[in-house]
């Protein structure tokens, strides 16, 4: 006889989904999720590439982050590692700024420029999820990133169970939800979101 596990999310049978930000709610009475766009702490230095990123993480007003990094990606001597971070940083202010097609070029320049970037991969999945019909690519995308060691893994996880309850595979969005929770512990969110999980044990027949 073996053992298994069934998850659902609540009581309930069904899921309807409703976003905000890139957030995603699931059952009657889930927890909405946070924004969670990366952003890629390659830059170095003092100049408009470093301000670029700086602005990305602190949420500067939209206008003038826009324009360090556009001022960064004229820089002709940007090495190319650098110039897909600043792409990639550029990207999640055009997400802040709700222009998604402009984030999704972003992304898609810093994966051709330097496919290795993982924040761009996951970055790209972000969005898709925000987009709110294409969770299949958000869950390849966010898997190839995944698999290049992003500088916070725990958020790539976390997106990536949102996109996976996006398809209503409610076992894989709870192991990405824990794997997310006990990467950083001190990070809340992921331990809240497994909270509407139930796991249902029971017994099947074998032979």
């Amino acid at each position: 006889m073996l053992d298994y596990a069934r998850l659902k999310c609540g009581s309930m049978a069904m899921q309807r989904g409703l976003f905000f930000t890139i957030g995603l709610f699931v059952c009657v009475v889930a927890v909405p999720a946070p924004s969670v766009a990366l952003s890629a702490a390659a830059v170095i230095g003092t100049g408009f590439a470093r301000g670029c990123f700086d602005a990305a993480t602190r949420k500067r007003p939209l206008r003038d982050a826009l324009r360090l990094c556009d001022s960064a990606l004229l820089d002709e001597a940007l090495a190319a590692d650098d110039r897909a971070a600043t792409l990639v940083n550029r990207g999640i202010i055009n997400m802040q700024a709700k222009k998604i097609d402009a984030a999704l070029a972003d992304y898609d320049a810093a994966i051709k420029l330097a496919p290795a970037t993982a924040e761009a991969w996951i970055n790209k999945g972000i969005a898709l999820v925000q987009i709110g019909n294409r969770y299949d690519e958000a869950v390849a995308l966010l898997t190839e990133g995944i698999a290049r060691s992003p500088k916070q893994p725990a958020v790539a996880y976390y997106s990536r169970a949102i996109a996976y309850e996006g398809l209503g595979r409610s076992r894989q969005a709870y192991e990405d939800y824990s794997r997310a929770a006990q990467l950083d512990p001190e990070w809340t969110e992921p331990a809240e979101q497994l909270q509407r999980f139930k796991v249902v044990r029971g017994k099947t027949l074998s032979g």
